[in-house]
């Protein structure tokens, strides 16, 4: 993997009134049909009970199949996210249903995974599109 240092680079974190804006008014199971009807593959995060940055974490990890070797915290986010050699070709579209549980109980968490997700979406590396949809339920 790459050494981005992507949580050192000096950047302006996004709101979350910012980041609930493009998918907020759509439910996780629309966000599912739209990436399928354009051809992509869906993966859908209930983020329901991850209240935390490390579950949060954890949660993307398990439903994007990261490798054993991955790590957890926001610059393994981005590299992986920006990688994804381990999926099929194409567009992967992260689904993450009930994002306001870690809004509400670790901000600065949201902020910084929320971020990582907008910031590896205009990056990808190998062929892979990657997209984050943000959905309340």
């Amino acid at each position: 993997m790459f050494a981005t240092k992507w949580a050192s680079r000096l950047r302006k974190e996004p709101t979350v009134s910012e980041l609930e804006q493009p998918s907020a008014d759509i439910t996780a199971r629309e966000a599912v049909q739209q990436a399928e009807q354009r051809g992509a593959t869906a993966h859908v995060l209930d983020g329901a009970e991850l209240v935390s940055k490390r579950t949060t974490l954890d949660g993307i990890a398990a439903v994007l199949n990261f490798p054993e070797w991955a790590g957890r915290n926001l610059d393994a986010l981005y590299d992986c996210l920006t990688d994804l050699s381990w999926l099929p070709e194409g567009e992967h579209v992260l689904v993450w249903s009930g994002f306001q549980a870690l809004a509400e109980h670790d901000p600065k968490a949201f902020s910084g995974i929320s971020a990582v997700l907008r910031d590896a979406a205009e990056h990808p590396f190998c062929g892979r599109e990657f997209t984050a949809v943000l959905t309340r339920s």
